[in-house]
This record gives structure tokens, C-alpha cells and sequence, in this order.
């Protein structure tokens, strides 16, 4: 281990860390971008931004010839379903993972396989850049089941949020939502990394009434101080959903609607009116085919909300922030292109630096983490990526925005700080043996496949 590591993991308090000659895309708009700066870490707390800042007593490392940008925020992932990556590549529809996913394997994971599922989950997401993860946790068959998915989250060191919801199908203990309060006192009061919400469907079609959000989920959530995510929000239903919901007072800046394709404008503006969060999963709708496929940001760009993006389920879809940037920047380009075809309408593009800011502030925003996290502003929490933008697919740096979007992947990423923690350094994921890791996933993997009745597919 080199003599830089050794003093990087030294405990945080009292340490100070000084990033040197790099380009560093702050978020912050007061800030914007700086083509040359030192970016101060004390503790766990961004303390300074800015070109020339004084060493002090500050272990200094150069990362000239890199750009530095803030954590992505991971707004809504199926963490657990880690083990069954890319199972169903050309799944045909909602239905379809349903019926396989959630009805049919989901029954067979006992708590040790949420453990391995969503560490493997967390782990992949700091490689890729990802400090900040809201893992949907909806295999909640016993309170195990829960403690072992928080706990995978807390042995990562990323910033996990656990979203808990009891599972769709099958058995299971009937503790949820009381075992909230349990959870809430158990895991939450002693960890500054770990953040609890209350995850919900938004209305009764996939899995009936008792997992529809309404006014008893909502006064759990409120009891609690927590807040709510909300799953298979689109279509119809829950564009009435949406409205009932407004009438009876319970949504706000605490709620966060998931997917949100093919709703009404009287949905969006009742989602804009009460300070609702939005949180797109753009791979999601357009693979999987979610109401009319398209994910839905110029509905939510016109009704004057920022969203924050997603990964959703690793069983179809890749794991990274950078294939969702790419995906949603593509995808609403194109579709503003062929609306102005052939008419004299400038076409209504969003650019980089729009997806940059939902893959980060507006992500950490969303899910009540945007006065901690999402951008590099002093006082904040350090989450923060060093990303090399000199490597064969990077060089040479002509916008680091750009260059972050449109050019980096995983491969790119020196260093990944949570917290002021390194947790990456020199393109490798720290404490990690992956021979053991390896073993662990395709063991809970084949052990799962065979009690699901299901073909024992390790190659």
C-alpha cells in the first residue's frame, strides 16, 4: 500500500486533505465550473473550493490532468436483485419481470442473500462513481431480511439509503410497516451515512392495497420524520392516484414519484404545486417499456421540476450513472429534434450539464439529501469523484462536462472520497477480495435459481 493511502486512511477527524490542479465541476451555481483549482477536505466536509488555497498542514495530492466532480446519486435501485444481474437482458415487459422477478425468485432469498445482493449492489455503484444510493428494498420478508440489506449498505461505507417496503408476493412475517420504529432506532441514530424512507407503490394493481401510499403510510412516514419513495408511478391510475393524494395533503417535498411516464398535465401539476420530487429511472422506461417508453423529462422539465435519475433493476439494465446520463441526453435530444422537424421551431434540447445536474444536486435533492450532498459546496459532505480526464478515451480535456458525461466510465475514476473516506483509490474499489466476493454471489445466486425451481445458470 502506498505512503498517500496509508495517510488517506488514517480516521477522518482533525485530518485535512488538499486535491490539487484539477478542473472541477462544483454543481454549485454560485461556483460553476473552475478550469484550474484545489479543491480542501477537513474530516468529512468539503471546507474550500477555489484556485491557489493554502496547504497548511493539508496532505496534498496532485491530480492535475483530472476533473473533479461530486458523487452521483443513485434516486431508486433494487439493490437485492444484485446476484441475478442481467438475467432477463431482453425482458419483454412489466409483466414479464414480475412474474419472474418478483413472484417467482424473490420468495426463495433468505436474509444472507439481501446481504450479498446488496453489497454487491453498493460496491459496483461506488466504482462507478456513485456515492449516494437509495436501494428500494422490497424483499422485506422478515426483519432480518431488512437488517441484513442495512447493514451491507453501513459494511460498504457508501451513503445508503434504505427505502423499505415489504416484499410483493409470497410468504413472509407481516412485521412491515410496524417494524419501521424498529429499524429507525436500531440503524439510523448512530450512523451519519445511513438515511430511512418508507417505500411504496402507488396504487394496488401489482400487488394489492396494503402496499397502494395513502393516508396510513403517509402518517408512518410522518411519525417517523422520514420520507416516502414511490414506485410504479405511471399511467391513468396513478395519474388519479397523483391528484387524491394533493386533495388529501400528502405529498410534498418529503415524496418522491419514480418513473412518473404517461401521466396526465393535471398529475404534473399537482406534483409541481405540492414540491414533489421526481426520480426517472431512464433505461427502466425506455428498455423495459413503462406506459409510452419515453422517460418522462420534458413533462417534468415543463411543470418547473428538476428530477433525479436512477438505475432500477440490474436484472435488465445496466448499473452505472453514466449509461443513465447518456440514455436520458440521447433520448430527449432526439425526441426534441423529430417534434421541430420539418417546421421552422427551434428544437427544445437539454445539454450536458442539465443530466450532470440531475445525476447529482438534483438527485441528492430528491431524496432529501441536497443540504448534505450533490455538489462540491463548502459544508457540505466530502463525496467527491477524482475522474482522469488524460486517459486514451478522455484526452484531451476540452470540457469537463462534456468530458464527464460523453467521454468517462468507470475505468476513469482514480478515486471516489464518501464522506472525506476514500473508498476508491488508483481505479480499485478498497477492502474488497474479490476471489471471496466472487464466490459468495454466484453461491447465494445458484442457491436461489435452484430453490425458485429455476435452471442453475453459473456458466
Amino acid at each position: 500500500m502506498d505512503e498517500t493511502l496509508n495517510q488517506l486512511r488514517r480516521p477522518a477527524s482533525g485530518r485535512r486533505i488538499l486535491l490539487t490542479g484539477a478542473a472541477i465541476v462544483t454543481m454549485d451555481p454560485k461556483l460553476g465550473v473552475l478550469p484550474r483549482a484545489d479543491l480542501l477536505i477537513e474530516g468529512d466536509r468539503i471546507a474550500a473550493v477555489g484556485p491557489a488555497l493554502p496547504a497548511g498542514d493539508a496532505l496534498v495530492i496532485d491530480v492535475t490532468g483530472s476533473v473533479l466532480a461530486p458523487g452521483f446519486v443513485d434516486t431508486h435501485r433494487h439493490a437485492w436483485e444484485a446476484q441475478l444481474r442481467r438475467i432477463m437482458p431482453d425482458v419483454n415487459d412489466l409483466g414479464e419481470y414480475v412474474t419472474s422477478t418478483l413472484a417467482g425468485i424473490a420468495p426463495a432469498y433468505q436474509p444472507q442473500d439481501m446481504y450479498i445482493g446488496t453489497r454487491l449492489a453498493a460496491l459496483t455503484a461506488i466504482d462507478s462513481g456513485i456515492t449516494t444510493m437509495l436501494d428500494f428494498s422490497h424483499n422485506s420478508r422478515t426483519a432480518a431480511h431488512s437488517d441484513a440489506a442495512i447493514r451491507a449498505l453501513a459494511d460498504t461505507g457508501i451513503r445508503g439509503v434504505h427505502a423499505s417496503m415489504r416484499p410483493h408476493f409470497g410468504d413472509w412475517d407481516g412485521q412491515w410497516p410496524a417494524d419501521l420504529t424498529r429499524l429507525h432506532d436500531t440503524h439510523f441514530t448512530g450512523n451519519p451515512l445511513l438515511t430511512l424512507r418508507l417505500a411504496a407503490l402507488a396504487t394496488d394493481e401489482v400487488a394489492g392495497p396494503d402496499l397502494a401510499y395513502g393516508q396510513h403510510l403517509a402518517r408512518t412516514a410522518r411519525d417517523l420524520g422520514i420520507g416516502v419513495s414511490i414506485d410504479a408511478v405511471f399511467g391513468p391510475s396513478s395519474s388519479e392516484a397523483i391528484l387524491g393524494w394533493a386533495k388529501q395533503d400528502l405529498l410534498g417535498p418529503d415524496v418522491s414519484l419514480i418513473h412518473c411516464t404517461g401521466l396526465t398535465p393535471q398529475a404534473w401539476q399537482a406534483m409541481a404545486d405540492t414540491g414533489a420530487n421526481v426520480a426517472l429511472a431512464p433505461t427502466s422506461d425506455a428498455q423495459i417499456g413503462l406506459e409510452s417508453a419515453i422517460p418522462a423529462i420534458d413533462e417534468a422539465l415543463a411543470a418547473g421540476i428538476r428530477p433525479g435519475l436512477s438505475i432500477d433493476v440490474e436484472v435488465a439494465l445496466a448499473s452505472d450513472m453514466f449509461t443513465q446520463m447518456r440514455a436520458l441526453h440521447a433520448i430527449q435530444r432526439m425526441r426534441a429534434v423529430n417534434v421541430a422537424y420539418g417546421t421552422d421551431t427551434q428544437p427544445a434540447r437539454i445539454g450536458v450539464a442539465d443530466v450532470l445536474d440531475f445525476a447529482t444536486l438534483q438527485g441528492a435533492r430528491s431524496i432529501g439529501l441536497g443540504d448534505v450532498t450533490g455538489s462540491l459546496t463548502p459544508g457540505k459532505q466530502a463525496d467527491v469523484l477524482v475522474v482522469r480526464a488524460e486517459d486514451l478515451n478522455n484526452m484531451p480535456l476540452n470540457d469537463p462536462i462534456g468530458t464527464l458525461v460523453l467521454g468517462s466510465d468507470a475505468r476513469n475514476i482514480d478515486a471516489v472520497f464518501i464522506a472525506g473516506q476514500v473508498r476508491k483509490w488508483a481505479g480499485t474499489v478498497l477492502d474488497v477480495d474479490l476471489a471471496t466476493l466472487r464466490e459468495d454471489v454466484r453461491a447465494s445466486r445458484d442457491r436461489i435459481l435452484r430453490a425458485s425451481g429455476l435452471v442453475d445458470r453459473r456458466p
